[in-house]
């Protein structure tokens, strides 16, 4: 599978979307626009081993919400990014067996590894 998970309007998704050559051939899923349902965000937790890796801490409803005075489960993080798209760390790429998750640069070097750039 070769997918990307990302916001339209995120300057950050944009960047890394052209430092891997624009991910020509990939499938694109904007998730404002066209929300993840549970399988999806299932399929991201099988290759990552937790929600938590898939959790944004730094979406603004993070502290808006009072979540960082609680204690999450994993339950509580597969439930917020299933419901709110801003809680997925992104952009998640699929690129064949492997998933490269978020934004940071050894991440973004990984996936650039993996394509042969």
């Amino acid at each position: 599978m070769r997918k990307i998970y990302h916001l339209a309007s995120c300057s950050t998704c944009q960047r890394i979307i052209k430092e891997l050559n624009g991910l020509e051939g990939f499938e694109m899923q904007n998730i404002k626009e066209e929300k993840m349902n549970a399988s999806q965000v299932d399929e991201m937790k099988k290759k990552t081993g937790s929600y938590e890796s898939l959790f944004s801490r730094r979406a603004m409803k993070y502290r808006a919400m009072g979540l960082n005075e609680k204690s999450l489960t994993e339950k509580d993080y597969r439930k917020l990014i299933i419901e709110e798209y801003t809680f997925l760390k992104r952009p998640v790429i699929f690129i064949d067996d492997e998933i490269f998750v978020g934004n940071s640069k050894k991440v973004v070097q990984a996936a650039k590894v993996k394509l042969g750039l």
